[in-house]
């Protein structure tokens, strides 16, 4: 079980370094493949977790695997479901959230602002082609490197429906309500791509402003404010350059809000508009966010223990493939004062699409059976045990 003070040292097939952070639903760790790739790993917590949540994030799973044609995207790496404590790995971003960048040198200007929106509508268009949406865009899910913004955290949808029963658990709901749009504070599941344009104009709104477009003292009143049609967002302090396209991606229906096409046409022209062009904003969107030193972001790299500790991962895998270390392998005391990532957020929801498919297990290796397929075979006693779902259920998934 993920908690403050044990960190796993292996996680799947990867050796973990240190925490990055941690969430009402898990944490998130910095690792390494055996080829020494650092790669970021998301593990659940146990009690957060049932059968059903197995299956969804298992098709999740399956389906972030085929986003292409960005590279605004955290890529999806591998991921167990199945697992006693399912993980997900994903590429590592080097870079910082861009509420760390708006802290530590305020808002942007309406240039960068333009940019940022320009490169990250285009980047999430790939994505809803790929039938999946974020469903929790917002500052902290923004890192800014030196290839420009980043959207991580897809993939965990599974585990955190945007619904008022979620609303309730400790620590993952102040951070995602003040971003979240009208139709998702108010329990609906089946949401549009118009979710994620709005999402994206919080992320807009906090780059140029440094606050959320609601706010309050408890999760509660914010939630009352956000669907309420007649409150508006906040957008004081917006220059005026961005306030037509921030109200348009901030209205309450979602059939009010423009398509991400017209949001990434929208930012380009006020570019223009602004005397510079995409390309030179996006060159100046990252010279202008590096840390105060101004030195490249560079890519972590494993020390001299974390090397030794890949050999002896290596060896251990290719001397016994089916037992593959997991989460709750051997531990020992994480660092303390590790920065908090704030809630493990929600991620992507599949379009829908046929008939839900039951889990699948693992490949069948030689030997004893992995834990992973070990606990596959015992939710299927379960399945059994509890009889076979129904259609509407399944959908429900």
């Amino acid at each position: 079980m993920v908690t403050g003070t044990v960190l796993p040292q292996q996680i799947g097939p990867y050796a973990v370094e240190r925490c990055l952070g941690t969430g009402g639903m898990g944490a998130v760790y910095l690792a390494y493949s055996v080829a020494g790739d650092p790669v970021a790993v998301k593990v659940i917590r146990p009690d957060k977790i049932d059968p059903h949540s197995r299956a969804r994030f298992e098709r999740e799973a399956e389906i972030a695997r085929t986003i292409s044609g960005t590279g605004r995207v955290a890529r999806f790496l591998d991921a167990d479901p199945l697992a006693e404590q399912p993980w997900l790995a994903m590429d590592y971003v080097p870079g910082r959230p861009l509420t760390e960048v708006v802290k530590e040198q305020g808002p942007l200007p309406a240039p960068l602002v333009a940019s940022v929106g320009a490169l990250l509508a285009e980047g999430l268009a790939a994505v809803h082609g790929a039938g999946l949406l974020h469903r929790d865009l917002k500052a902290s899910n923004v890192i800014l490197g030196d290839f420009g913004p980043v959207i991580i955290d897809f993939g965990l949808g599974a585990f955190l429906e945007a619904s008022k029963g979620s609303m309730s658990q400790p620590g993952t709901v102040l951070g995602t309500v003040r971003c979240m749009p009208p139709e998702q504070a108010r329990g609906e599941t089946e949401v549009t791509g118009a979710a994620d344009v709005y999402g994206l104009g919080t992320v807009l709104l906090h780059a140029a402003t440094g606050h959320a477009p609601y706010d309050g003292v408890r999760w509660e009143a914010i939630a009352v404010q956000v669907v309420s049609p007649d409150v508006g967002p906040d957008l004081s302090g917006l220059p005026e350059q961005l306030t037509p396209l921030l109200t348009s991606m901030l209205a309450y229906e979602p059939g009010d809000r423009p398509t991400l096409d017209q949001v990434t046409r929208h930012c380009a022209d006020l570019l223009r508009e602004l005397g510079t062009s995409p390309a030179r904003a996006r060159h100046a969107l990252i010279q202008q966010t590096r840390p105060a030193d101004g030195a490249p972001v560079a890519l972590p790299q494993p020390d001299a223990l974390m090397l030794d500790r890949l050999e002896a991962l290596d060896k251990l895998l290719r001397e016994q493939p089916e037992a593959v270390p997991g989460a709750e392998g051997d531990s020992a005391p994480a660092e303390e004062g590790s920065p908090a990532a704030g809630d493990l957020p929600v991620g992507p929801t599949p379009a829908p699409a046929g008939p839900p498919t039951e889990p699948r297990p693992p490949a069948a290796r030689p030997g004893r059976p992995p834990a992973s397929r070990r606990v596959a075979d015992e939710l299927r006693k379960r399945y059994a045990a509890r009889g076979q779902l129904t259609w509407s259920e399944r959908q429900k998934l």
